[in-house]
């Protein structure tokens, strides 16, 4: 194993030390428990949006955290949840009085600590609630999930989100918009490599030389099928079509209700993709992936999307959602109304993430 690094025991806060260094204009640093946190933070009338997750998906979460996505972000361990205690003590630093609303990967150990965060905040007075991200069409059920993973469509939702936020959405609106974003994305992702986590000193997975695993989870979990080295053009059009042509998707979540005080499991339905749709592309790179190879693929789904009578509106491209230093890619679209395509280009300044500032 060669990394950058000082000793597996100080990763995450020798990196976060960093990140507080590198963007004091930004962001603060909290340790024991460790979270990130907007420099400005509680901003007075807005929502807090806080969002975590295991370290190694730099620059998601801390990296957007500021004006215009995240109040508050939670670093677990690499690939390991933050825990209840982070959570908490991030909303009650950040929370204005208006209420905080948790975008939650769907990663078991994430939704529960999530929730018994919730549970705590609420014992203190917090308005809280708790939206699931599940965008991965590649498995319904995997070593860390049940139902479909979340993945890209987190970081899209987390602007748009964070972007209402900032104009002032109350939490129950802004609750039902971060629903309607997770319902309309589509993501799935491959690796050419594995990745090493620090703490284990090998790599998460083996792949032969020739070999590329399709459908992996940005933890290095399997995927669908693992195959023979394919050109960029036949490995997109595999994973673009898996997308587009996914069948509506029923699934279950926990939801808090105010009025009975209580969680209660709800059915949702996420329709199809359709000619005529609006969406925004992103082509993500899991670290190791060079952003030229990116455009390669981007270039073959600009086409695929064109034949298939979506409109590509906005894209991001990049290593956005990363995986330490695996080699590989995710491609998400998320179908966009004209409320949602303006939050997302709304400014936004982050270390991560910044426009129109």
């Amino acid at each position: 194993m060669k990394k950058l690094i000082n000793s597996p025991e100080t990763f995450v806060k020798d990196s976060l030390a960093g990140m507080a260094l590198a963007h004091p204009e930004l962001i603060k640093v909290h340790y024991d428990p460790n979270f990130v946190y907007r420099a400005d933070a509680p901003v007075s009338g807005k929502v807090a949006v806080i969002s975590g997750g295991g370290s190694g998906h730099e620059p998601m979460h801390g990296g957007f955290v500021g004006m215009g996505m995240l109040t508050a972000a939670c670093p677990g361990e690499v690939f390991t949840s933050p825990t209840p205690d982070q959570m908490l003590e991030s909303a009650k630093m950040v929370n204005s009085g208006a209420g905080v609303l948790y975008i939650v990967k769907n990663y078991t150990g994430d939704v529960m600590n999530f929730e018994m965060a919730a549970e705590l905040a609420r014992a203190e007075g917090i308005k809280v609630q708790n939206i699931l991200i599940d965008d991965d069409v590649a498995v319904k059920d995997s070593l860390y999930t049940a139902g479909r993973r979340g993945v890209g469509n987190t970081v899209l939702a987390e602007k748009i989100v964070g972007a209402a936020a900032e104009k002032g959405y109350g939490l129950d609106k802004l609750a039902d918009l971060c629903r309607q974003v997770n319902i309309n994305g589509r993501s799935m992702g491959m690796a050419i490599t594995s990745c090493t986590v620090p703490a284990k000193g090998s790599p998460t997975f083996e792949l032969g030389e020739e070999e590329i695993e399709v459908g992996i989870g940005i933890h290095g979990e399997p995927g669908i099928e693992r195959m023979g080295m394919k050109p960029a053009d036949e490995i997109t059009e595999m994973m673009a079509l898996s997308i587009i042509e996914d069948d509506a998707y029923t699934r279950t979540v926990r939801e808090w209700d105010d009025a009975k005080g209580e969680w209660i499991e709800k059915e949702l339905v996420d329709p199809p993709f359709k000619a005529g749709d609006k969406v925004i592309a992103f082509v993500n790179s899991m670290a190791g992936t060079p952003v030229a190879e990116l455009y390669v693929v981007y270039r073959k789904l600009a086409e695929i999307c064109e034949k298939k009578g979506l409109t590509i509106v906005r894209n991001l491209v990049g290593p956005y959602i990363t995986s330490l230093e695996m080699q590989g890619m995710s491609i998400t679209l998320l179908k966009v109304d004209e409320e949602m395509l303006g939050l997302w280009d709304a400014p936004v300044n982050t270390p991560g993430l910044r426009w129109g500032v």
